[in-house]
């Protein structure tokens, strides 16, 4: 067990509330509000603080930065090395005290999130830091916890099935479910902002970036589960974001690493993207992400959407109405840098309609910049006011102002409990999809099929799961009564790795192969085929994409999973033993391989026994 007392993280213990009290410079009883009913009344309090900021303290809040480290004041060696050359400071104290940064994203690589504990620890050290400083306001935390492939705090947090999953489920209950434990979990850590639901529509098989992220290609589908997760979220006093705004769902290029384009005209926005946004407004929303992307309909500029005034201030706040905060998608990314330098990509962010700036590449670079165009006149002081209005009456909605500090016991109640835990095996097992069960092959009877081999595609776990997938799956198997072996042959199994399978087949009773995101191309179809070859019963599970179907028209059985988080496989192996009876359907079409114009399995498909 790591030692996860305050004093191994080199914060200090959590003040008193006094303290607290002390820090906030008397304003405590005039903001201590949270929840719903936050009143614009109180907007006179936050204003009266925001006067008495000086312009580098604003500048500082709108940024969200990362930062290494799994200590705000003491951490290792090696991330005090990359804070130095890539933020020019130690710490995440020092991030704090040099640029006033109204937030700090967590991730899994930089160290952030080893343990809930730690995470609390952590949190509790920067919200000191901050609030140790004149004038210091409290530090709203944000992390990515999508669930399924893309989750930043791991076991022993409970961990939910994927977007696309609870797509395939179809219960608005789940999602909520969902989103009320998920949130409770963060808000114990002291991770006060999601960066979740993701709300594109993934009308295109081929997206690289959204994919399996997206709760469907169902306009309406996709709105009430946002709705739903993000009812669940807020209700648990975490600010969730809906992004990426205006919708990412139709796209060939990931904008991580190049300029997506989308296509469609004004009228198809409104019916396939901007439903899912309109529906998270609608919610009470607290955040919208935008995207790194063109939409030529709704501004023929070339600029990406989180640098264009029509889409932002336009679009999502004059016609849809949305007055909450906005906040870039990483602007370290390759979708926003394309056309501008990093210096001017804040500036015209801001100019935009933008209140949070998160994870430049350059912090120096990126604030030096926002106070030179407040200097130059090209913005004004009064133009920060409004966003800095925005992020403070987010922070006193979530109760930072009365209660910025967490506990290890509040950590122990709330975080990975046997309830959460017990809760997202069930949303799992009413995900599972099956596609194809050709003579009722399934499910696999312990009598027929006592020895399992488990082959097939372990991809990387995403974080925090045990992994990997073969051996998850055949864990779960012989959990279940059968004698399960896993054989990993990867995602581009070579010819050995292929024969090697295959004699391994032919000692057992039954095949369960893993498929992850097969292309026309691929080696897996190979196996796949050589499996079926052998005689012996053969299941594949694409543990990813449900497109994988298409391309296996030999496999006699095919379910889909959406991720091969352990939540899942354990869920896709009590389908196969017959625990429970699959009931996912379809929440994407899957188009014939030989003709995609087609639909092998249209939306709502699903198998069941």
């Amino acid at each position: 067990m790591p030692d996860t007392s305050t004093g191994s993280t080199g914060n200090t213990a959590v003040p008193s509330r006094r303290t607290v009290l002390a820090a906030t410079a008397g304003l405590t009883a005039a903001l201590t509000v949270s929840g719903p009913s936050y009143a614009a009344g109180d907007d006179r309090h936050l204003s009266a603080l925001i006067s008495r900021m000086t312009l580098e303290e604003k500048v500082g809040q709108l940024f969200v930065m990362r930062v290494y480290g799994h200590s705000a004041t003491a951490p290792d060696q090696a991330d005090i090395d990359a804070n130095r050359k890539e933020i020019g400071v130690r710490s995440a104290a020092e991030l704090v005290a040099k640029y006033r940064v109204g937030g700090i994203i967590y991730f899994a690589w930089a160290h952030n999130t080893r343990d809930p504990h730690q995470i609390a620890d952590l949190s509790n050290g920067i919200q000191k830091a901050s609030l140790d400083l004149p004038r210091g306001l409290p530090v709203l935390i944000s992390t990515d916890q999508e669930h399924g492939i893309v989750a930043r705090v791991g076991e022993p947090a409970t961990l939910f099935p994927g977007a696309m999953a609870i797509g395939a489920g179809r219960s608005r209950a789940d999602a909520r479910t969902l989103g009320r434990i998920a949130g409770h979990e963060l808000r114990a850590m002291g991770i006060r902002q999601n960066y979740s639901p993701v709300a594109d529509v993934n009308v295109n098989p081929a997206n690289p970036v959204i994919g399996v992220r997206s709760f469907g290609a169902g306009p309406r589908a996709v709105a009430a589960l946002v709705a739903a997760e993000v009812a669940g979220y807020q209700r648990s006093g975490v600010a969730a974001t809906a992004k990426h705004f205006p919708g990412h769902g139709d796209t060939e290029v990931d904008s991580h690493t190049g300029f997506p384009v989308i296509t469609h005209s004004r009228a198809q926005w409104e019916a396939l993207d901007a439903p899912p946004f309109r529906a998270a407004i609608a919610a009470g929303i607290d955040s919208i992400m935008t995207a790194h992307l063109m939409v030529p309909a709704l501004d023929d500029s070339g600029d990406p959407a989180t640098l264009s005034r029509p889409i932002l201030t336009g679009i999502l706040r004059g016609e849809l109405g949305y007055d909450g905060v906005v906040v870039t998608d990483s602007l370290g990314m390759e979708g926003v840098r394309t056309k501008y330098g990093d210096d001017r990509v804040p500036v015209l962010a801001l100019k935009a309609g933008v209140d949070q700036l998160l994870n430049p590449p350059d912090l120096d670079l990126a604030w030096n910049a926002v106070l030179k165009a407040v200097h130059d006149g090209e913005l004004t002081e009064a133009r920060l006011d409004e966003s800095i209005l925005r992020i403070l009456r987010l922070k006193a909605k979530l109760g930072l102002f009365r209660e910025p500090y967490v506990s290890h016991a509040g950590v122990d109640r709330a975080v990975g409990t046997r309830a959460h835990l017990a809760a997202a095996d069930r949303i799992a097992e009413r995900t599972t999809t099956l596609l194809v069960n050709e003579n009722r092959l399934l499910p696999l009877s312990r009598r027929r099929h006592p020895k399992v081999l488990v082959v097939g595609a372990d991809p990387a776990s995403p974080s925090g799961t045990t992994g990997p997938p073969t051996g998850v799956l055949a864990g779960a198997l012989s959990g279940l009564g059968f004698t399960a072996s896993a054989l990993s042959t990867g995602t581009a199994p070579s010819a050995t790795a292929i024969t090697r399978a295959v004699a391994a087949a032919r000692e057992v009773d039954a095949v369960v192969v893993l498929t992850y995101n097969v292309s026309a191309t691929s080696s897996q179809k190979t196996l796949v085929e050589q499996l079926v070859a052998t005689g012996r019963p053969v299941v594949a599970v694409a543990v990813r994409n449900p497109y994988d179907v298409a391309r296996l028209p030999s496999v006699p059985a095919c379910l889909a999973t959406y991720s091969w988080t352990d939540v899942e496989l354990r869920a896709a192996a009590r389908v196969l033993a017959g625990r429970v009876a699959p009931r996912g359907k379809l929440p994407v079409a899957v188009p014939r391989a030989d003709d995609p114009a087609q639909v092998l399995y249209p939306i709502g498909y699903g198998l069941t026994y």
